[in-house]
């Protein structure tokens, strides 16, 4: 029998909508999580996620805790459409007979890893918008008279980056962003597959949405802890604010090197907790409003050529 053919333009399209909703659910978390991983033995104003989040709202209300979410939606509802139906195509092409090998499925995830966007800019608003957060919070380091600081917009970040880094600027942290997100295709897709499988009805059968969903949070929390340590070094990387007596780095083996010796092995793990929090239900919510079949079913109206 022949395979069943995929619609990738459909693919497409569920894969940006489960992104754009799952990112929504969990976006206060995600920005907790990046904040704690910048933070440096020199500079830590916060101890932990809740202390993140409600020194958030102090400083910049509730509606704080969203902003940015604009340039990351705007980031990660490609990202997610291409990561998520770019497995599916790789998984359809590398089949044979409807079946495929454990290699095989850690190679269609290498090839969604590799597929996505980085979300350089996100990151970059999310440090800009600690530093000025932080100078809200402690009006002692700032000089007397000094204007205070407002947060900056994509594009003012954008335009600074490329006039100051040039276009090379764009791509600061893209090796360790890579090394990151492969391994965690690797690990995330063949592992959701398999749990997911697990819950299926019948042979055919799709799995009930509560499977998915735990299955989307188990193999994402999993695959997130996994390729934390190198997630700390992307956000290193790519930090353009930087307080005087916060370190520097020229590349992945320099950060790699600096953070061993200044803060210990246990760096690593920052921000591990809340990664884990962010990725699995992101991953969850994803993965069920993926397989809604929403592309499908707005596809199904645009008119057929005829053969």
């Amino acid at each position: 029998m022949a395979d069943k053919q995929i619609s990738l333009p459909a693919k497409l399209i569920n894969g940006g909508i489960a992104g754009l909703i799952g990112v929504t659910c969990v976006f206060p978390i995600d920005l907790a999580k990046t904040r704690l991983q910048n933070q440096q033995n020199g500079a830590r104003l916060y101890t932990s996620m809740s202390d993140c989040l409600i020194k958030t709202i102090r400083s910049e209300g509730y509606f704080g805790m969203y902003r940015g979410a604009a340039v990351n939606l705007t980031l990660v509802t490609p990202e997610k459409a291409i990561k998520l139906a770019a497995n599916d195509f790789f998984r359809h092409h590398l089949s044979k007979d409807g079946k495929l090998t454990l290699f095989k499925e850690m190679l269609a995830g290498c090839g969604a890893g590799t597929c996505q966007v980085s979300d350089l800019l996100f990151l970059m608003l999310c440090v800009l918008r600690a530093t000025a957060a932080q100078k809200k919070l402690m009006p002692e380091t700032v000089a007397a008279g000094t204007v205070e600081t407002k947060s900056p917009t994509a594009m003012q970040l954008t335009r600074d980056l490329l006039r100051e880094k040039g276009i090379a600027g764009l791509y600061k942290g893209l090796g360790a962003t890579l090394l990151r997100d492969v391994p965690f295709s690797i690990i995330y897709f063949p592992l959701f597959a398999n749990l997911n499988n697990l819950g299926k009805r019948g042979i055919d059968g799709p799995a009930p949405f509560y499977v998915s969903f735990l299955s989307g949070c188990l193999a994402g929390s999993t695959a997130a802890v996994a390729v934390n340590p190198v997630d700390v070094i992307k956000t290193r990387l790519q930090s353009l604010n930087r307080g005087s007596t916060e370190d520097t780095y020229s590349g992945v083996t320099d950060c790699i090197r600096k953070i061993m010796r200044n803060e210990g092995p246990s760096a690593f793990l920052k921000g591990a907790y809340c990664r884990a929090l962010v990725i699995a239900p992101l991953f969850g919510i994803a993965q069920v409003v993926y397989f809604l079949g929403v592309g499908e079913f707005i596809l199904s109206f645009l008119p057929k050529k005829d053969n």
